[in-house]
Order: structure tokens, then C-alpha cells, then sequence
């Protein structure tokens, strides 16, 4: 790749990234701003960003790589995601926005009435969130390390710093706008390639690409330092199921994703804003399986590699070639860095929001950005250490956390009104714990390879009932424990604003919390301690 054009091109979305933070630090004056936005995003610009930050490494490159290395069965990965938005319209969407909270931990803590709650739900929120920014900082790291030679732990860096300063800038106000933007960005330097790939493919003489049989497939055991590839082989099935379940179940408990709902005016205008965010996903997983598939004819030597994730990087000058190949890559490289940007802000805004009310001593502005600084240097730390693992396998194992506890956690504490407190506990430690034990292992390589590691490498088959199991059983078992207020809360949950008056926290509001001031915003639409209640929301 033309290193003249395509620096360049990422440099532009650098700047204009920082630019758009920038616009945002002009209007964002309130907490509520930096936090929930106001509450006053629409549906067109929401689903963009949402759509935005969602798309991450593992959509842009990931998908490609693993198609190629691994072949149609992978095509469950762009539908997985797309389906998860599908599960989280029907079931999460519009009740999760007429909470009035702002993070996971505040709807837990309003729904079962439990600062215990309230921690542990915190722990798995930040866990989740590193889990997921490590590969993020990865493919940034490749990406820059394929157009300019420099060591891997660059891009990973320049992502972080960017991110603090779009995220410090002007909280989510700011990042609403620097996602939509990247989510435009990102559709367009893949559709505009794919149609000159199109083209050249055609001028070749339409020779029809083709993946290898799964027997063909290069893994052959431990130390080849793709331990999840090397379970996929094992056991292809299980693999393929375990996947499903993760990124089905997993897409409505990632925090990135959840707190964009919190920025919509109503529960009615959330449950639009995934509609929209349906279309625009899915046109966009149009793509990447078309770069897949041309990659098994025009990039057979990425197969069986670390670096198959490049492919997408590669092909417009292995296709098309000349200036129109260097072009072409500029784009496609814009695109890519762009989604490392939007992707990592929206997950450092959702770490930085759950430190700052759950783990700094204070709530205002200025703890909110030295939140920020410490929601990526923990992640950035943690790519030095992780190396080898395909973008969106690693991807692929924080839904599997996800799916094994925030889904039980949101499903139960929206639709059941027998939740305790303990039952909850046992879920997330027991399903949730397990899965996260699971893939930390699976990182760590440590069982070489068999059914024992097809089991850590995809847990989610086996985490998710665990996690349900035991929060229907511990919560039969403990009747006695069910929340003095959830009637109330139920019912906030399931009808319209309207007809409320408000969020969860209106009801309950101090009865666990304390602190300095968010109780009396929480039940209004406002946002966590932007208001002069004593309590923390709840």
C-alpha cells in the first residue's frame, strides 16, 4: 500500500474526529450533556451513531479475515450481529429507555433496590468494556503497522489519545456526532472499493473465487497462537453454535450499545431508533463478505495467517492496482481507522461514565475525564500482553460475557417480576464469571486444544443457561428478597412515559443511594448528578 496516500487519509480522519469533538465541547454545558446528551437525540442521528461505535475492527476487518481463513460458516458472525439489534428491539429497547437510568449499574440498582447489585454489575460492565476495546487497539495497531511499518503498539496508542480527547472534550454529546460521522465514513470506503473490486474482478474474466474445505483449513493445534481458530477446527459445529448464542444474546448488554439508548427522548423514539439502526447495520454487512470472498482468489496468502485481517487493507491495490489502487486503499485504510475511533469512544464513554459513579469520588466533569484517561490505559496495557488473536474472535468472546450476563440480567429485571437480589448475584457470578473465567483462559492459552478448549473458547453455549438457571432457581428460592417497589418499577417500565410521570428512580428514589445529587433527574429524564436530590438515583 502507497504509504504517500493513505497516511494521509488517516490523518484526515484523526483531525476531523478531534474537530467534531471539538463542535461538541461548544454545546455541551450541563452534566446532562456529557452524560446522557439531554436526552434529546433523535432517531436518524442516534441509529447512525449507534450503528457507529458498533461496527468495530471486528466488522471491518474481522469479518473479511475469518471468511477467508475459514469460509462460509463465518457469514454467522454479520448475521449474529445484525440479529442481536433484532432481540433487543423486541425485548430490551423501549423499557430499558423508560428506566431513566443511565448505565447498566443505575438500572440494576433501580430494578432490584441493591447497592451489592449495583457493584457487581459495575465489575462486569468495566470487564466487558476492556474486553472489548483490547481488540479494538489491535487492529488499530495492524492497520498502522501495514501502512507505515511501525510496531504495533503505536496505533493502539494514537486510537487511546485521540479517544481521551474526544471523549474529555465534550462527553457524549460530542461523541453523537463523531460517530455518525464514522458510521458514513466507514460504509462508504467499503462500498466505493467494492464496486472498482467489482469491476476489475469482472475485467479478469469473473474467475470465481472459492474458500477451502474445512479440512483444509491451517490449524493444526496449540502454539500456533490462534487458540480460538484451533477450538473452531476441533469442533466446527459447537463453535458455530456457541457463536450464534453470544452475538444474538450478547449485542443488547454490551455498555456501549445500552447507553445509547439513554440518550433518546422517550422509550417510543428508542424503539425507532433500532429500527433505523436494522437497516443501516445491515447494509453495511453487505460488504465485508464480499471482500472475504474475493480475498480467497486475490489474497491466498493471507490464508492461514495472523495477519488475514488485513485482506480488507490489501485488496484495492492487489485488485485494481496503479493510482487507482493506492486511492482506493487510502479510503478503505480512513474507514478502518475510523472504526477503531468510533467504536473505542463509545466504549470508553461507557467505562468512563460506571468509574465515575461507581468508582471515583466525585461526579463532575473533571472526574468524568480523568474516568476517561483510565478506561483505555487499562485496555492499551492489556495489548501488549494479547497478541495473535483474530479481531473478531476476540470480539466474539466479550459477547459471550455479555450474553451470560447482562441479557439474564436485563431479560429477567424487565420481563419477571419474582428477580431478587440474590438470584441476580448468583447469575452474574456463576454465568457471567464462568464465561469471563472462560475466555480469559482462552487468552492465556492455556489448554491446548480438544473439547476442554472448545468449551473455554466458546462458552456462551453452556454460560447463558447457567446464568439464567440461576437466577430463576436463587430467586425462587428467596421470594422473601423480591423488591418492596416492583409493582411500581414494572409498571414504569412497560407503559409510556405519559402515563408515569418518569424513570424507575422516581419511585424509589433514595432509598439506597447516597451522594451528591443525581436522585432528582433520574426519574425526569435528566441525567445521573446533574440534579439537587440527595441520592444517587435510586
Amino acid at each position: 500500500m502507497n504509504q504517500a496516500y493513505a497516511i494521509p487519509a488517516v490523518a484526515a480522519v484523526v483531525l476531523a474526529t478531534v474537530l467534531i469533538g471539538g463542535f461538541g465541547l461548544r454545546i455541551s454545558r450541563t452534566t446532562s450533556d456529557f452524560y446522557v446528551a439531554s436526552r434529546t437525540v433523535g432517531p436518524g442521528l442516534n441509529a447512525a451513531a449507534i450503528s457507529g461505535e458498533y461496527l468495530s475492527a471486528a466488522s471491518f476487518l474481522g469479518v473479511a479475515g475469518l471468511l477467508l481463513v475459514h469460509g462460509p460458516d463465518m457469514l454467522w458472525y454479520p448475521v449474529g450481529y445484525t440479529a442481536g439489534y433484532l432481540v433487543l428491539l423486541v425485548f430490551v429497547a423501549a423499557p430499558l429507555r423508560r428506566s431513566g437510568a443511565y448505565t447498566l449499574p443505575d438500572f440494576a440498582e433501580g430494578r432490584l433496590e441493591s447497592r451489592a447489585v449495583r457493584q457487581v454489575v459495575s465489575v462486569f460492565v468495566v470487564g466487558a468494556g476492556w474486553l472489548y476495546l483490547v481488540p479494538q487497539l489491535q487492529g488499530a495497531g495492524l492497520t498502522l503497522q501495514i501502512l507505515t511499518g511501525a510496531p504495533r503498539w503505536f496505533g493502539g496508542a494514537l486510537v487511546a489519545v485521540v479517544v481521551i480527547l474526544a471523549v474529555a472534550a465534550g462527553g457524549m454529546r460530542s461523541i453523537t456526532f463523531v460517530q455518525a460521522f464514522q458510521y458514513w465514513l466507514k460504509l462508504t470506503a467499503l462500498l466505493v472499493p467494492a464496486f472498482f473490486l467489482l469491476l476489475a474482478w469482472h475485467g479478469d474474466g469473473g474467475v470465481r473465487p472459492h474458500f477451502p474445505p474445512a479440512s483444509e483449513v491451517p490449524w493444526s493445534g496449540a502454539g500456533t497462537g490462534q487458540p480460538v481458530a484451533t477450538s473452531r477446527a476441533d469442533h466446527p459445529l459447537y463453535a458455530t453454535y456457541g457463536l450464534i448464542v453470544a452475538t444474538f444474546l450478547g449485542t443488547m448488554g454490551l455498555p456501549h450499545v445500552v447507553v445509547r439508548f439513554y440518550t433518546s427522548p422517550d422509550g417510543r423514539t428508542a424503539r425507532r431508533t433500532t429500527v433505523v439502526v436494522l437497516a443501516l447495520i445491515g447494509a453495511f454487512y453487505l460488504l465485508p463478505p464480499l471482500y472475504g470472498w474475493l480475498g480467497t482468489l486475490y489474497a491466498p496468502d493471507l490464508t492461514g495467517t495472523q495477519d488475514a485481517d488485513a485482506a480488507v487493507l490489501l485488496l484495492p491495490g492487489r485488485v485494481v492496482g496503479g493510482l487507482g489502487g493506492d486511492l482506493l486503499g487510502a479510503l478503505v485504510a480512513g474507514g478502518a481507522f475510523a472504526a477503531f475511533l468510533s467504536t473505542a469512544s463509545g466504549l470508553t464513554m461507557a467505562v468512563t461514565g460506571v468509574l465515575t459513579q461507581d468508582v471515583l469520588p466525585s461526579r463532575g466533569v473533571r472526574h468524568f475525564r480523568l474516568g476517561a484517561v483510565l478506561s483505555v490505559t487499562v485496555p492499551l496495557g492489556g495489548t501488549l500482553l494479547v497478541s495473535g488473536i483474530p479481531v473478531a474472535d476476540a470480539v466474539g468472546m466479550a459477547f459471550a460475557v455479555s450474553a451470560s450476563s447482562f441479557c439474564p440480567l436485563l431479560v429477567l429485571g424487565i420481563w419477571w417480576r419474582g428477580l431478587t437480589p440474590p438470584g441476580v448475584l448468583a447469575g452474574l457470578l456463576l454465568g457471567g464469571g464462568s464465561a469471563l473465567v472462560a475466555v480469559t483462559l482462552t487468552f492465556a492459552d492455556v489448554v491446548g486444544h480438544g473439547w476442554a478448549h472448545t468449551l473455554l473458547a466458546w462458552p456462551a453455549l453452556w454460560s447463558v443457561p447457567v446464568g439464567f438457571l440461576a437466577m430463576i432457581l436463587v430467586s425462587l428460592a428467596t421470594p422473601g428478597s423480591v423488591p418492596p417497589h416492583t409493582s411500581a418499577t414494572m409498571t414504569r417500565l412497560h407503559l409510556p412515559e405519559s402515563l408515569t410521570g418518569g424513570g424507575i428512580g422516581a419511585e424509589t428514589r433514595g432509598a439506597t443511594g447516597g451522594g451528591d445529587g443525581g436522585g432528582s433527574d433520574r426519574g425526569n429524564g435528566g441525567a445521573p448528578g446533574a440534579g439537587s436530590g440527595g441520592g444517587t438515583g435510586t
